[in-house]
């Protein structure tokens, strides 16, 4: 193959190294490793630790050297081309994906916007710029249907290796999804004077997000949901229009916390055993169905959110079997009274004749 051919390979080559961020001594590198494939295609049998390939990075020239000695054969440079290109353009496919997975490994735990591209079976195959992220049904919102060319926005989750080497694994049923939604719709959450302290999700569902402010004088609640719920809404929206959240004010005090964390029930009484996490609400009784949510939905976030296993009772109880409560508003714990039972009536004259 003449020298000038060999030098716009070359050139080519640089191009493409330059053009997908890979270093072109890698690629050189490549080039001298496939041209030696090349040869030892030609003459099996041989020791490939005693030849050596120089190439000459300004035209494309190569030689081979056994020992010193040139023993390039004539013509060789056309089937040195043709092995190299295939072998190259592997090599850079590689280091290519090598370099992409590094890029995203620095920004795990974000959000980005992809577009379906296909399906690989349950898996969704979603473009994510550089790389292909893959969506397993694990990390799909349940209900919801994708389609091709659809764009969403979607959570890096994490690296994983697959039959196919490493994969960039994408989700939308991740809690870290609602977490960046907010941090993008929410100037004081991307500020850092409100906090996402904990979150517990269902996706496609409802979630709960417990928030609280850094700041003097900044409403955390009503920062997230923003006015009229339009900084809420807009995550809503991104979700597929379908999620529920609720947003509540977190409290170090759990007894608080999960009081609040089971809206929309009110006038609720909580008793918690820090050592054991464990805590008995009691609802008055039109606010019980509430307390509990649709198959349990409500306390079984609000489990998730705090840490606690939850029992929910009605208020109604007996008479003679008092029960220790705790002020969801912070109050001190109070004893609940006997009530008094009432004075048996007096006879009456004629009952007593």
């Amino acid at each position: 193959m003449p020298a000038v051919q060999r030098s716009e390979f070359t050139l080519a080559l640089n191009q493409v190294a330059a053009e997908r961020g890979i270093d072109a001594n890698v690629v050189l590198e490549t080039v001298s490793q496939a041209i030696l494939a090349a040869y030892r295609k030609d003459h099996p049998g041989i020791e490939t630790e005693e030849y050596e390939v120089k190439l000459n990075s300004s035209n494309g020239e190569a030689q081979i050297f056994h020992k010193g000695i040139d023993v390039t054969p004539p013509g060789f440079g056309r089937i040195a081309a043709q092995t190299a290109k295939q072998v190259i353009l592997q090599k850079i496919r590689e280091a290519e994906k090598t370099a992409i997975i590094s890029d995203f490994s620095g920004r795990l735990g974000g959000i980005t916007n992809g577009m379906v591209l296909r399906f690989d079976g349950p898996n969704v195959i979603v473009d994510i710029g550089k790389a292909e992220g893959v969506m397993p049904p694990p990390e799909q919102i349940p209900g919801e249907h994708y389609r091709l060319n659809q764009r969403l926005t979607i959570y890096l989750s994490e690296i994983r290796e697959g039959m196919r080497g490493s994969e960039v694994i994408v989700s939308r049923a991740h809690k870290g999804l609602v977490s960046a939604l907010l941090k993008r719709e929410v100037p004081e959450v991307a500020q850092g004077s409100v906090v996402i302290k904990e979150i517990a999700r269902e996706p496609g569902s409802r979630s709960k997000v417990a928030v609280f402010s850094t700041q003097s004088g900044v409403d955390p609640v009503g920062s997230c949901v923003g006015q009229k719920g339009v900084r809420v809404q807009a995550v809503i929206n991104e979700l597929g229009g379908m999620e529920k959240i609720d947003v509540i004010q977190w409290s170090e005090d759990p007894a608080k916390l999960i009081g609040q964390a089971l809206s929309p029930a009110k006038d609720l009484t909580v008793t918690v055993k820090d050592e054991t996490k464990e805590a008995v609400v009691v609802a008055p009784d039109d606010q019980l169905s509430l307390a509990i949510g649709r198959e349990g939905q409500n306390v079984r976030l609000t489990s998730k959110l705090t840490g606690f296993k939850i029992e929910i009772k009605g208020k109604t109880v007996e008479a003679d079997k008092p029960v220790e409560e705790v002020k969801t508003e912070g109050a001190e714990p109070v004893k609940e009274k006997k009530p008094r039972k009432k004075a048996a009536p007096k006879a009456s004259k004629a009952a007593k004749s």
